[in-house]
């Protein structure tokens, strides 16, 4: 993989998952509802989950240099 699109990728995925990962906090915290129309506990569980997932494809892509 070049490295240029190597880096934005992985600041892409990166900054999306722990973006996604402190929303989600934030609004568990302050009992707020994650996704308007969705079981609390899954959408707060399916959140974290891709959130998890964006910061592990990040750090993939970085080690990919």
């Amino acid at each position: 993989m070049e490295s240029g699109p190597a880096i934005f990728a992985g600041a892409a995925f990166t900054l999306f998952g722990a973006a996604l990962l402190l929303w989600t906090g934030v609004r568990v915290r302050q009992g707020e509802p994650v996704a308007l129309g969705v079981a609390p506990r899954a959408a707060a569980t399916l959140a974290v989950l891709f959130g998890g997932v964006f910061v592990l494809l990040g750090i993939w892509c970085f080690g990919r240099l």
